[in-house]
């Protein structure tokens, strides 16, 4: 475990870190090289709309200046069935030189204390590319079970990237 490691919410400051690591952990993950002006007006588009979700990151509070070296995005899903909202957990990535030293489960508790605080929360959910053995071995340490639900999607923004790239 990490010493002076603060999890904290995101502020504007911290954009240039949450870009370049939802960049890096696209790439890293799924071998997707994300439109930067694209990710950058996202990423700002949540900060400006907390009815979007929130950024948490994981910051170095020893070192001079601080340094930021993980991050979450926390989204909203309205369960009717539950008539609570389900926290979704996305753009998980901690900088390589920080992993397996308890940065993700810090983040991952502090959420957790968090939702279980509210009554509008019902649970926290997210999901991970299939062939990510290690994020599905992290997850699971930290508590998370499979789940009987599987994720299916029309994207959008892939498929007209794709269309337009054919041409």
């Amino acid at each position: 475990m990490l010493n002076g490691l603060l999890v904290r919410p995101a502020t504007p400051e911290d954009v240039p870190a949450l870009v370049r690591f939802s960049a890096a952990m696209a790439l890293e993950t799924e071998g997707r090289r994300l439109d930067e002006a694209r990710l950058r007006q996202g990423t700002q588009a949540v900060l400006d709309s907390p009815a979007r979700g929130f950024y948490t990151v994981a910051e170095l509070t020893d070192r001079s200046p601080r340094l930021v070296v993980g991050q979450l995005l926390v989204t909203f899903e309205w369960s009717d069935w539950r008539n609570a909202t389900f926290w979704w957990i996305q753009s998980v990535y901690v900088d390589s030189t920080w992993r397996r030293r308890g940065v993700y489960r810090t983040m991952h508790e502090s959420i957790l204390e968090q939702a279980r605080r509210r009554d509008d929360v019902c649970g926290i959910r997210l999901y991970v590319e299939g062939a990510n053995a290690v994020a599905k071995t992290v997850y699971e340490k930290v508590g998370l079970g499979d789940s009987s639900y599987h994720v299916f999607e029309n994207d959008f923004v892939l498929e007209r990237k794709e269309f337009h790239g054919k041409g």
